[in-house]
């Protein structure tokens, strides 16, 4: 077989348990202190003292091991990890955690290693008064002895299952991140109360292997996968090739980096969620395997999509357990798998979808017997024929749609097959608060007590995450949060937290956030609009992203006037990461909504042909180009720099080094080919303001195009034609490097923002 990953024995696979029947009760006090797994521990005749971190793993059958929560703890609390005792209790079959202590002793009982994490989440939320977001934490502001628990607290999730990452998250949250930035967002996903995620690094490395079986060349393959910042489409059987080639070392390295997300997540008894195997093959299968049968799935967006292997062949079923028996080599076993065939489109062919689908469950079945199928609940999947052929009891559907439109009816739509109410509150990584919080909060409640309620989860799908921390925090708490939550007070006590400290200012702001961006309502979108100044130009540009809103979605003056109070915040609480987040966030915000006010102005001038005044708007909007780049480049969130960077880092020659810039700057601008950049109105969906994105494509975008109309003017004729996907193009192509660390004061940044902006427009 090509390649040199090895193979992973599950047996192998299971961490040391330390098991303490025997030993009197008194003496359940193992302590191992922060200790990786497999250190050595202390002996039970000298249990560690209260509050310096210790673990136990009670008796019975289901103890499991607490050090890889003793682990995450340590890197999300780094000074403070020692004052919690992590107690391994998983006497109960659902997902529990009780909290309880004294100051600087605070101990957590949890079911699993991530239900412990959990139970610090809790404690840190509800009783030390501290944040830890995706992204930003005010962890700085807590006092060196942690606070007492008032009165031991415990908590069960309401729901089984608490999905987390869409199927695109890679590609948009940045498909070339390194294992500490997945080891993070693990830690923050348990802190959190997820219990599965969906893990697609390294995905295609089971196809390259398998497939070589099957009369294809490695080169031929290698040329069929994508670059990585594409994978995600090509999982979904939308496309294939584009961003390539990648090269063997790329895939093996992507390999053991998938390999190492699952066994991260195993560790913590959370649930790694595989791709499955439904049929996506390359061209000529059918011709290179005698009785096999594809059906072509015709165009998406502009790329020809992969062919579809019928799965009720016996070629399918050759494959399917190749594929799943790669894997298994790879990323070890798994109760869960996530397909969506003929997802967005496709073409059945002569293929009969009922008979297909359970075709697709035997072979998965025939290689991990029972695991759950996870499928995308989006536009008029999964259909009925699909379900109908399956065992829908052993399926999960990922609700992508459950806060977008009014009127749903999931157990009619669906046969009464089991769902997560879930959330796609960005796309394409959009750089845009708010989100549909009401919404959830009312129908997560409402969707559980029907009467013939088949919701069994929740599902945090947005198409890129780490932008929206008060959206990631309330959508998560829905799943632990025994009563119905109260949006108010949710945002109050939320603000109180988020920068260390009660706050009036804080509050304040975070009120005015609450009754705008995060108080949208259902009906058409589950995104807030996007910015125009990354919009492709145009007088009359009503959103960067062509299935962007194209108008506000909630008063412009909230953000105006919560980034007035942002800057009056205590100073003594603007030192945290979280409080830098959210000024510059709100103030970018401020200046994305700005520019909705500002271009109908630019507009009229010029259709009123008053050149004076369409100059002094247009060197306006040049100024607030340039005052948000430097706003965003003061934060490391928004930098480009560190996106490019982090793709070039996995080239082995500068050759290679230039593909994968070009795989990681082609998705934010043209996206693919022109094809798919024009007739597939992609260009542009990836938008966001970064800096360096703002400085070196947005504004000169903008400037090439004022400085058509201003010739116009001048010369009293039409505007020259501006071919804006070879001008997009060639930027993709470029190789210019941009910091990977922020520069400039935040505070001064976002305070001159506020000074030059209306309070009212």
């Amino acid at each position: 077989m090509p390649g040199t990953v090895p193979r992973r024995d599950g047996a192998a696979r299971v961490r040391r348990r330390v098991i303490l029947a025997a030993l009197p009760a008194a003496l359940l006090t193992l302590a191992v202190a922060g200790a990786a797994p497999g250190a050595t521990s202390r002996g039970a005749q000298s249990p560690a003292p209260a509050g310096a971190g210790h673990e136990v793993e009670a008796p019975g059958p289901r103890a499991f091991d607490a050090a890889p929560a003793r682990a995450a703890l340590e890197r999300l609390l780094p000074k403070h990890a020692g004052q919690f005792t992590l107690v391994a209790d998983a006497a109960t079959a659902k997902d529990s955690f009780t909290v309880s202590g004294t100051a600087g002793a605070v101990t957590v009982r949890g079911s699993t290693g991530a239900t412990l994490l959990t139970g610090v989440g809790w404690y840190l939320q509800h009783v030390a008064g501290a944040d830890i977001g995706w992204p930003g934490d005010s962890i700085g502001m807590l006092p060196a002895e942690l606070p007492a628990v008032p009165a031991p607290v415990t908590r069960t999730a309401l729901v089984a299952h608490r999905y987390a990452l869409n199927d695109t998250d890679d590609g948009y949250s940045g498909a070339y991140r390194t294992f500490e930035e997945h080891q993070r967002q693990i830690d923050l996903l348990a802190l959190h109360g997820v219990n599965e995620v969906f893990v697609q690094v390294g995905a295609e490395y089971p196809y390259y292997r398998a497939l070589q079986r099957f009369g294809y060349t490695p080169a031929e393959l290698r040329e069929w996968i994508p670059g990585p910042g594409h994978q995600s489409w090509w999982l979904l059987q939308n496309l294939s090739g584009f961003g390539g080639p990648v090269t063997e070392q790329l895939m093996k390295a992507r390999a053991e980096l998938g390999g190492k997300i699952a066994e991260q997540l195993r560790g913590l008894g959370m649930t790694p969620v595989l791709p499955g195997y439904f049929g996506t093959v390359p061209p000529s299968f059918a011709e290179r395997n005698p009785g096999a049968v594809t059906v072509p799935q015709g165009d998406w967006a502009g790329f020809d999509r992969p062919d579809w292997l019928d799965p009720a062949s016996q070629a399918f079923a050759r494959l399917a357990a190749d594929y799943y028996a790669e894997q298994r080599a790879l990323f070890g076993d798994s109760s869960m798998y996530r397909m969506s065939p003929l997802h967005e489109g496709g073409q059945t062919g002569s293929v009969d979808v009922k008979e297909a689908a359970g075709a697709v469950q035997k072979a998965l079945w025939a290689a991990h017997p029972g695991a759950l199928w996870a499928v995308l609940g989006w536009q008029d999947d999964p259909t009925k024929e699909l379900l109908a052929g399956v065992d829908t009891s052993k399926l999960l559907i990922l609700d992508g749609l459950s806060d977008r439109y009014n009127r749903l009816d999931r157990e009619t739509r669906w046969g009464g097959a089991p769902y997560a109410m879930g959330t796609i509150y960005n796309f394409g990584g959009h750089t845009t608060v708010g989100a549909n919080t009401s919404v959830w909060i009312d129908r997560f409640g409402s969707w559980r007590a029907k009467a013939d309620s088949a919701l069994t989860g929740i599902a945090y799908l947005p198409e890129a995450t780490g932008t929206n921390p008060a959206a990631f925090d309330l959508f998560t708490d829905l799943a632990w949060e025994p009563g119905p939550i109260d949006q108010k007070q949710w945002f109050a006590r939320f603000a109180d937290r988020r920068y260390g400290r009660p706050d009036a200012r804080a509050a304040a702001a975070w009120e005015e956030l609450r009754q705008g961006p995060y108080n949208t309502s259902s009906g058409l979108w589950s995104e807030s609009q996007d910015s125009l100044f990354a919009a492709r130009p145009s007088l009359t540009a009503a959103g960067s992203a062509y299935w962007s809103p194209k108008s506000m979605r909630y008063p412009a003056d909230s953000v105006r006037r919560a980034l007035g109070h942002l800057l009056e915040v205590d100073p003594l609480l603007r030192g945290s990461s979280a409080y830098r987040f959210d000024l510059v966030d709100t103030a970018r915000q401020a200046l994305a909504n700005h520019s909705r006010a500002l271009l109908p102005r630019v507009k009229a001038a010029y259709d009123a042909r008053d050149l004076a005044l369409f100059r002094e708007l247009t060197a306006e909007w040049a100024e607030r180009e340039k005052q948000l780049d430097a706003l965003v480049g003061s934060d490391p969130h928004f930098l480009l720099g560190s996106w490019l960077s982090a793709a070039r880092a996995h080239g082995a020659d500068e050759a290679e080094r230039d593909r994968y810039e070009y795989d990681a700057r082609s998705i934010l601008s043209v996206w693919g080919r022109q094809s798919t950049s024009e007739g597939g109105f992609l260009h542009d969906y990836a938008n966001r303001e970064w800096s360096g994105l703002v400085s070196e494509l947005y504004a000169p975008r903008w400037s090439a195009y004022f400085a058509s109309l201003e010739e116009a003017l001048v010369r009293r004729a039409a505007p020259r034609a501006i071919d804006w996907h070879a001008f997009e193009e060639r930027w993709a192509r470029l190789t210019t490097r941009h910091p990977v660390r922020p520069t400039g004061d935040p505070y001064v940044l976002a305070a001159a923002v506020a000074a030059t902006l209306p309070e009212a427009e």
